[in-house]
């Protein structure tokens, strides 16, 4: 049996593994502290765990926290992953592109992640960060927010996506977002969603323009990487009937005829990075 940690920004999800890929346990813990690792691990773990691995967001401190949760299950040398290259690589696994040997994976949910798998093996870089699509410089403007999250992150995360919608409210649209929300500095990514179901015209504007980044972002990673499968997850995948075929058209049209991957939504949801953690343990044992 194999354990997988996904670190994420105030809890901690532990699966434990076989062989073939099934998930046997799952346990979520809030919290971010090596106590919080070693609990959450401890109690998917059994008797047969050997090995285990952990992913967390590009350029976070992962090291400490996976070590806590591996010494609390006696586990030499766990593997460490980012969140992107775990969702590429448990997706090229078991997941939406299951055979494939070039594989891209471009998350969205508080956080952009995105990583890269070719021919068996994750794409690091020199600091561990390459394909760090939070930090893709797609729009000429410099803000402040583009300084310190990263110019995709900014535009496309969560809460990004409601930000836009905040800005075209208080220049005096109306949008059924914040009847829903109940004030404007409540109003969330799902409010918008949720608007853009019923026909929310700005609340669809907004989404319009989220496919267009999310396409602009699979094209530079496609030109760079010449994937065979791109996977979407997070946020796209759970808005896939209001993002995934604009994204995919947004792509298209910007990308070299010679290089269309097949672009699709994550098979193995919430349990993606966790999931590729524990398939990173399988591959370094």
């Amino acid at each position: 049996m194999f354990v997988g940690l996904e670190i994420r920004s105030d809890s901690i999800l532990a699966i434990r593994l076989d062989e073939n890929g099934t998930v046997t346990a799952r346990a979520l813990r809030d919290g971010r502290t090596g106590m919080v690792a070693a609990d959450a691990a401890k109690e998917v773990a059994d008797g047969t765990t050997r090995r285990m691995g952990g992913a967390a967001r590009s350029g976070e401190p992962l090291a400490s926290l996976v070590t806590a949760a591996a010494k609390a299950l006696r586990v030499d040398q766990p593997a460490t992953v980012s969140t992107g290259a775990a969702i590429a690589l448990s997706e090229q696994w078991q997941g939406a592109a299951r055979g494939a040997n070039h594989v891209v994976a471009l998350s969205i949910d508080e956080h952009v992640h995105a990583g890269v798998v070719t021919n068996g093996q994750v794409l690091n870089g020199a600091h561990g960060s390459a394909a760090d699509a939070a930090w893709l410089a797609l729009n000429p403007v410099e803000r402040d927010d583009y300084r310190k999250l990263g110019c995709l992150e900014a535009e496309i995360s969560e809460k990004g996506i409601a930000r836009r919608l905040v800005w075209r409210v208080k220049t005096g649209d109306h949008s059924r977002a914040l009847d829903l929300a109940g004030s404007i500095g409540a109003i969330t990514m799902t409010h918008v969603l949720d608007a853009a179901r019923g026909g929310d015209g700005v609340s669809i504007s907004v989404l319009r323009d989220t496919a267009r980044y999310i396409g602009m972002a699979i094209a530079n990673l496609v030109a760079v990487v010449d994937p065979e499968v791109v996977v979407l997850g997070g946020a796209i995948a759970g808005a896939g009937d209001l993002l995934l075929e604009p994204s995919r058209i947004e792509a298209v049209r910007r990308m070299s005829p010679r290089t269309v991957p097949r672009i699709v939504v994550s098979a193995l949801g919430d349990d993606a990075a966790a999931i590729g953690a524990a398939r990173a343990a399988m591959l370094q044992a």
